[in-house]
């Protein structure tokens, strides 16, 4: 079956998504590691992208943690400065696609309100033909009822979708149901698929 919709992951596919590397810079290796060890940040970022408050979910964890209040807050704060920069040649695979016509989505674990402020950065994240994200939805990859609910939604049969995702376990669920999938591990590898998959030239891909 030929591919007739092409789904993006957002996190480490279109944006960079790298918490550790942001507090690296700001407290220091040694710190950040200390903190990760304590406080189960990821988690605390999983109940945002199911639908969370941004703010209060963060502030919250910070109460729980004195110790490391300021430190959890800026998770909040300076939340654009962890989710930065833009994958440029993956933004340039979006509009290449969608100039040829071909249906482009977005399936992301993303909170409500950190995806309406990455939106006010990242004009791109507005140019999907839909977008499935997880805080609206209220269940996160690689939970099943998240592929069910975009496959009920997107129009197409399961082996007509086309998924780029840079986890391996978010991939492994929807090959499950018959899509076809592209696990990202840098832009020239994505580009290359859309080539092979006849849905891009090299030079549109490029």
């Amino acid at each position: 079956m030929a591919v007739e919709l092409v789904i993006f992951d957002i996190g480490n596919v279109l944006i960079e998504w790298q918490p550790e590397r942001y507090y690296d810079a700001v407290i220091g290796p040694e710190r950040r590691e200390a903190m990760f060890a304590e406080v189960d940040l990821h988690g605390m970022n999983d109940a945002v992208d199911r639908g969370g408050k941004f703010r209060e979910t963060i502030y919250a964890t910070a109460e729980q943690y004195p110790e490391w209040r300021d430190e959890i807050r800026m998770w909040h704060d300076n939340w654009i400065e962890l989710a930065t920069p833009a994958i440029d040649h993956s933004v340039r695979l979006l509009r290449a696609l969608r100039s040829k016509g071909v249906p482009v989505h977005a399936l992301t674990n993303f909170g409500i309100d950190s995806f309406d402020f990455a939106a006010t950065h990242y004009g791109f994240l507005d140019e999907f033909d839909e977008r499935f994200i997880s805080g609206h939805l209220g269940v996160i990859k690689p939970d099943v009822e998240i592929y069910e609910i975009v496959e009920a939604g997107c129009g197409h049969a399961p082996g007509a979708i086309l998924f780029a995702d840079d986890r391996a376990d978010n991939i492994a669920v929807a090959r499950q149901r018959g899509w076809n999938t592209h696990l990202f591990e840098g832009p020239q590898g994505w580009a290359d698929r859309l080539v092979a998959e006849g849905l891009l030239t090299a030079s549109e891909a490029a």
